[in-house]
């Protein structure tokens, strides 16, 4: 046999020998710093800072245009939020053209002590960041006494008017952070075939410093962290929440199984991110994360929530949610499944309203069932019966929501077509008997529009004998078409929703929109840029975590954006969306990668 020309050569031998790592730092190209340093001008985030920052006494260290930058490519590169990791990355992984964009001297990397003196400016800049958004301002290294404690986290929930405006301006920052990425997508035309359809969750994000001990009457030094208790989940966890929203998508507008592999035409984006006291303003954050989108002109879908938005009274999430355009898909708690109640005679029934002589069997079918049950209903085939049984019984929709969010609804038995024979709908609007007509049996559209083949509302038999007088029936069965204001159920409607609960229509929009919003927590906490790490946001104060966490969704939002071009293939599309950045401005149009041009040394470097 004969040996590879290969092995003939000793030279050639030794050049494919695999090489030890070096233990240099890799270089950074200047495009990837760029494209960043471009991303954060167009967020408006740094005009808003420098703004606020003017004429506040102390030094000022580093611009907080680097040290953001910093944290960008820390998060890139190392899936850091960590300041160590800022300073190591500043210091010795960028190029000379990079460095004298962001200010960063070279005489910093000459020794130790200039090194120490860098970081020290670093830690400054940042720290001079979260003091300016602080609401109050305390000692964030030691517990405090639970008095102090007190007054402090009563700053995050007064109505002060300095307070407030500082909240609000935080709060902006990070909106503008995680809604850049949206912009971008928008702008290339990725969002074309979305729907509107938007799932809302709230997920715990774990603090890395210790609960208050009660026993020594201290404070935690997270002010504002609580114990987040998750669905079923016995053992809470000390830290804040996160309200999240995810651009997803349903199985088929209809709500029917769709033939063949259901595949996502748009990429799975946060589209919002609010950080927050756990159990504190669930609804109102969802409602403020729905209101920053609409001037970005999207479309207005399905908005599916847990049963922790279900809990939230109307005036705080359904109201709101429905005023803005978004058809609500709710899941229940055990307690609150079957007949929840009553409006103008019509059972309220799973957020459905239904004819009040509805068959007990079916306004009772998911009464005291539990989560297992619910879930499982592709394999009980009784209670898929009984749901599909119940749609006939619905009120059908006669008017769609009008600016106001009101929606006229019609008996089931009244109009052209209706869906059951009503005994008592024909003997208070004395129907006239139908006539005798033939009916083509080999027709399945006829047959099933015939009389016979509608289900027959069961009036109790004293009725039929003797009819109730008109002003004795509930106000459906008097006039058929009713008016459904928001707020006109009181607190039962944060129950009402807009597609039959376990309806196949529902599961077609909450099953797939549930996962989605799932699917993009287990992405933000993978292992790559994993949110639920606190190792990797170590910095103190609720300022100080929600401007990280904000850079860490931005750059979940990259990644996914990455690999959506490297899955699907697509590119920049030549029709693109004309979006404004929040300063105004017209950005730069997106280069083949999707993001903005590197802004080179023409950008400027002070505070």
């Amino acid at each position: 046999m004969t040996r590879p020309r290969s092995w003939r050569n000793p030279e050639k031998i030794k050049r494919c020998r695999p090489r030890p790592v070096t233990d240099a730092p890799a270089l950074i190209p200047d495009s990837k710093v760029g494209q960043l340093d471009a991303l954060l001008h167009e967020s408006g985030v740094l005009g808003l800072i420098d703004t606020e920052l003017q004429g506040r006494p102390g030094p000022k260290g580093l611009p907080v245009r680097t040290v953001l930058v910093g944290l960008l490519l820390a998060l890139h590169y190392h899936r850091s939020a960590s300041l160590a990791d800022v300073c190591r990355v500043l210091l010795d992984e960028l190029r000379g053209p990079a460095r004298t964009w962001l200010g960063v001297p070279d005489s910093s990397r000459a020794d130790a002590h200039a090194r120490i003196a860098f970081s020290r400016r670093v830690y400054r800049s940042f720290d001079r960041l979260t003091t300016a958004l602080d609401p109050l301002r305390w000692d964030r290294r030691r517990r405090l006494p639970a008095e102090e404690a007190g007054i402090v986290a009563a700053a995050w929930e007064d109505t002060d008017a300095e307070r407030t405006r500082r909240r609000e301006l935080l709060q902006e920052v990070s909106d503008r952070l995680v809604l850049i990425t949206v912009r971008l997508a928008h702008r290339r035309g990725l969002f074309k075939g979305w729907r509107g359809d938007i799932a809302a969750d709230t997920t715990p994000i774990p603090a890395w410093h210790q609960p208050p001990q009660e026993r020594r009457g201290l404070a935690s030094v997270e002010l504002t962290a609580g114990w987040h208790y998750c669905g079923g989940a016995e053992e809470g966890i000390f830290g804040h929440s996160a309200s999240l929203l995810v651009a997803s998508s349903r199985r088929h507008p209809a709500g029917h199984a769709q033939a063949g592999e259901r595949v996502s035409r748009h990429p799975q984006l946060a589209l919002g991110l609010v950080l927050d006291t756990p159990g504190k303003r669930i609804g109102p954050n969802a409602v403020h994360s729905l209101a920053r989108l609409a001037p970005l002109g999207f479309p207005t879908g399905l908005l599916a929530a847990d049963r922790a938005y279900t809990d939230q009274i109307t005036e705080h999430f359904a109201q709101p949610a429905r005023t803005m355009g978004s058809q609500v898909v709710l899941d229940y708690k055990q307690q609150h499944r079957g007949v929840q109640g009553t409006h103008q005679g019509a059972l309220l029934v799973d957020g459905s309203l239904a004819c009040p002589a509805m068959p007990d069997a079916l306004a009772h079918a998911t009464a005291g069932l539990d989560d297992r049950a619910v879930r499982g209903i592709s394999d009980s085939h009784e209670l898929r019966d009984l749901i599909a049984a119940r749609e006939p019984y619905f009120l059908r929709l006669k008017q769609s929501a009008d600016q106001r969010g009101a929606i006229r609804l019609q008996c089931p038995a009244s109009g052209p077509s209706p869906a059951v024979s009503c005994p008592r709908f024909n003997q208070v609007h004395r129907v006239p008997a139908p006539r005798p007509a033939a009916v083509d049996l080999t027709s399945k559209r006829a047959t099933a529009a015939h009389a016979a083949a509608k289900p027959t509302v069961p009036i109790p038999q004293g009725e039929r004998l003797r009819p109730l007088p008109k002003d004795e029936l509930p106000r459906i069965c008097r006039k058929p078409t009713i008016t459904v204001r928001p707020g006109d159920l009181g607190k039962l409607d944060k129950f009402r929703q807009d597609r039959h609960y376990l309806h196949p229509t529902w599961q077609d929009a909450y099953r797939p929109e549930r996962a989605n919003i799932e699917g993009l927590n287990g992405r933000a906490k993978s292992h790559g840029i994993n949110i639920s790490d606190p190792t990797k946001r170590l910095a103190h104060g609720r300022v100080a975590q929600t401007i990280l966490l904000a850079l860490m969704v931005c750059s979940v939002n990259l990644h996914i954006l990455f690999t959506w071009h490297q899955t699907t293939g697509t590119r920049a599309t030549a029709a693109t969306h004309a979006i404004t950045t929040p300063n105004g401005s017209v950005p730069p149009p997106p280069d083949a990668a999707g993001l903005p041009p590197p802004r080179r040394a023409t950008l400027d470097t002070t505070p």
